[in-house]
């Protein structure tokens, strides 16, 4: 029986998750909060190990036949052209933070984001600006309003 990629890499994710909870115990705990510093990266733990869990159980229910893999027949890029759009353009939202701000930068690179995905046509780059303004405007309520978390402002769009 032969142990698929998809196993492999559950494991070690399930592994990375253990040692992550292991560090959130050195977390320093702060007194101007309402909740302890090491609740939301513990979330984030628990989500990643839930996800990780699924891909195991997924992977080890599915029958693997083993077919020799072949070489992949087209270049590199081209097979990661989508990861490296979206790593291109995150990028680049990283780089303008400082001036467009979260509001503007996060909305701009959920656009641009799902429009070099998609196809751009007219009804489609409606569809994508009023997705991104309502992510980033959930967003912006939840960090706001919900978690008292000032967003980066920007110098062009101070709020």
């Amino acid at each position: 029986m032969s142990v698929s990629r998809d196993t492999i890499v559950a494991i070690l994710l399930l592994a990375f998750c253990g040692v992550l909870w292991h560090a959130s115990y050195d977390i320093e705990i702060t007194n101007y909060g309402t909740m302890a510093s090491a609740v939301w990266p513990r979330i984030i733990i628990v989500a990643i190990g839930a996800f990780s869990a699924l891909l195991l159980l997924t992977s080890l229910k599915q029958r693997h036949e083993t077919v020799a893999e072949q070489a992949p027949s087209e270049p590199f890029f081209t097979r990661y052209r989508n990861a490296a759009l979206i790593y291109a353009l995150f990028l680049l939202f990283l780089m303008t933070l400082p001036t467009l701000g979260m509001h503007l930068g996060g909305t701009l690179f959920v656009f641009l984001s799902l429009t070099a995905r998609g196809r751009p046509a007219p009804k489609r780059i409606f569809l994508h600006a009023a997705v991104a303004i309502v992510s980033i405007g959930a967003m912006w309520s939840i960090f706001t309003f919900g978690l008292r978390v000032i967003l980066p402002q920007g110098e062009i769009l101070p709020i």
